[in-house]
């Protein structure tokens, strides 16, 4: 009993010292501290938006083929006496330089005949010529003794009424007046003959001339002399060999202008002149077709592809554009010419450009202003934007125009405002930011909006004090 009542009372004494130990502990200990805790500050780098001067571009790949390309056939059959020593393949000749003759005898023979011809043709209207005035003096005369033989005659009658003379020098008398008359007549008629004789001999002289030409111009056929600068290709003839009319001789192509068919796809093209027409045009129309082409307005650059040269580009002008979407590749076909391409070529740096030299074309429009930024400030369609607080902010835009590293905006960014182009872990609205201002990247952007290669050497970066406007964030 007496143990029972001691624990009774030795435990609620010892929970009691416990609460008086736990109250002390608690009063006598400092009093805790709160700290207000937030992100830390991040630093980015900055760009201001601002309108660039953009040039759309676009690139199309094709090979290199000559403007001008001639496959030299024979006109007429003959044996080959002359090929020039440098018609090999591969060769390039001057204008006019005769590069193969075939045997002329046989033409010679038919040219003199048909001089010949014509010289006797020539001859017969001139002898016709002759005859004719002789008959018609002759006529004149004959004509002047009808009459005289008719006065004569009228004597006669009057003697023969007074009965001065006899019936029959009456009658041999009007017998001459008859023949004098029948001799007229055949003069006149002769004399009119030489008309249709003059004629048909003039006709033969068109014959012998036609016949002359004909012979004129298949001897010269038989000398072939290039039309233009050429750089020969296939060679299919020797000398000596016999050849038919029509007969392949040898290919030449011209060294004045090259033309490259780029293929570009459909999507691409679309969006690189896209806003250059205004209205519609009717392309039927030739003239409208051309003034289409001037609207345009497209520069050109050609460069070799796979590593050839050292980089150099050639200026080119565009001609046409397909006449078709191919099918397989929905690309379109760009024709392009490049002048003068075997000018200003430096061994092992800047070769000519030869037939089947695969080549990149690059299209450019002239430069318009646009909303211009890296492409990979761009976030799934979306921006940081570093507000006037040196907050971020993130916002979605509207995309106009993808083109490499650039992105257009169309909507969504406003000018003098400053553009983070570094990435932000986390990314959160509101986040506080210290910007700094990149001014190499902005003088790359305002490079590559404009197409040009080279970027101009500045300070990579500076800090960007807080203010209180965004004009003034961005000296």
């Amino acid at each position: 009993m007496k143990k029972i009542l001691k624990k009774a009372i030795i435990l609620p004494l010892m929970i009691g010292v416990a609460l008086v130990l736990v109250i002390l502990i608690v009063k006598i200990r400092p009093e805790i501290t709160h700290q207000d805790l937030q992100f830390p500050t991040k630093t980015v780098e900055v760009i201001s938006v601002k309108k660039l001067a953009f040039r759309s571009r676009s690139v199309g790949y094709g090979h290199v083929e000559p403007a001008v390309l001639l496959n030299v056939r024979t006109e007429i059959s003959g044996k080959i006496s002359y090929i020039h020593p440098a018609l090999k393949k591969g060769a390039s000749l001057a204008k006019g330089t005769v590069v193969l003759r075939i045997e002329p005898t046989t033409f010679e023979f038919s040219l003199d005949q048909s001089k010949a011809g014509l010289t006797s043709s020539q001859s017969s209207l001139a002898q016709l010529e002759v005859e004719q005035e002789s008959s018609r003096r002759s006529l004149d005369l004959a004509r002047k003794t009808l009459q005289i033989g008719q006065k004569e005659l009228e004597r006669f009658k009057i003697l023969w009424e007074k009965r001065v003379i006899t019936r029959s020098t009456m009658d041999g008398e009007e017998q001459k007046v008859l023949q004098l008359s029948q001799q007229v007549e055949d003069l006149e008629g002769k004399l009119a003959s030489f008309t249709s004789r003059k004629s048909a001999t003039i006709a033969q002289i068109r014959k012998s001339r036609t016949q002359l030409a004909q012979s004129q111009d298949t001897l010269g056929r038989t000398e072939i002399s290039l039309p233009f600068d050429a750089r020969i290709g296939v060679v299919s003839v020797e000398k000596g060999e016999y050849v038919t009319a029509s007969k392949l001789l040898f290919e030449a192509s011209g060294t004045k202008a090259v033309e490259i068919s780029a293929q570009m796809p459909v999507k691409r093209f679309s969006a690189l002149i896209s806003g250059l027409s205004q209205g519609a045009v009717n392309l039927q129309k030739p003239d409208d077709l051309q003034a289409a082409f001037d609207q345009i307005q497209l520069g050109v650059k050609v460069r070799l592809v796979g590593g050839k040269g050292g980089g150099e580009t050639w200026q080119a002008d565009l001609l046409r554009i397909g006449e078709a979407i191919d099918p397989t590749r929905d690309t379109v076909s760009l024709v392009v010419v490049v002048n003068n391409p075997y000018e200003d070529v430096i061994l092992g740096k800047r070769p000519p450009l030869l037939k089947g030299m695969y080549v990149a074309v690059e299209f450019y429009t002239p430069p318009r202003l646009a909303v211009v930024i890296p492409r990979k400030a761009l976030h799934e369609g979306r921006v940081y934007v570093a507000k006037e607080d040196n907050t971020l902010e993130i916002r979605p835009v509207t995309i106009l125009y993808k083109q490499g590293p650039l992105v257009v905006i169309e909507r969504g960014l406003e000018g003098g405002e400053k553009l983070i182009i570094t990435d932000v872990i986390p990314v959160m609205d509101g986040l506080p930011l210290s910007p700094i201002l990149a001014r190499d990247e902005e003088l790359k952007l305002a490079q590559e909006a404009l197409g040009e290669d080279a970027v101009n050497e500045e300070p990579k970066s500076e800090k960007i004090a807080p203010t209180s406007s965004a004009e003034g964030a961005v000296p």
